[in-house]
């Protein structure tokens, strides 16, 4: 489900506080930082990565990191990247304009 500018707005306002919780180097995207990716985004639903690279590289990390984790961009500022993806099973994250949880 894509997210509306509010959702995105809001979301935005929830990441200043957090801290980088993966970072993304020389190696790029390997096996492993992809299921920490993975992993963060399916306890915190909401995650801050940095992304330490030339713009190209980031940018396509960024792609990468959308294609494979299903997660939608949030925002990206200089070499810090915010994703989120909805947790089916524990949502975490309350979006404003979503459906109520039971």
């Amino acid at each position: 489900m894509p997210l509306n500018n509010n959702q995105l707005r809001y979301l935005r306002g929830l990441t200043h506080h957090l801290k980088p919780v993966v970072m993304v180097a020389d190696k790029g995207l390997s096996e492993n930082v992809m299921a920490e990716i993975e992993s963060a985004l399916d306890h915190h639903e909401l995650v801050k990565i940095k992304l330490r690279g030339e713009r190209e590289a980031r940018e396509a990390w960024m792609n990468e990191i959308v294609k494979k984790s299903g997660a939608e961009k949030v925002h990206c500022i200089g070499q810090v990247a915010c994703f989120f993806r909805r947790n089916p099973k524990k949502p975490v994250v309350e979006l404003p304009g979503a459906p109520a949880r039971n």
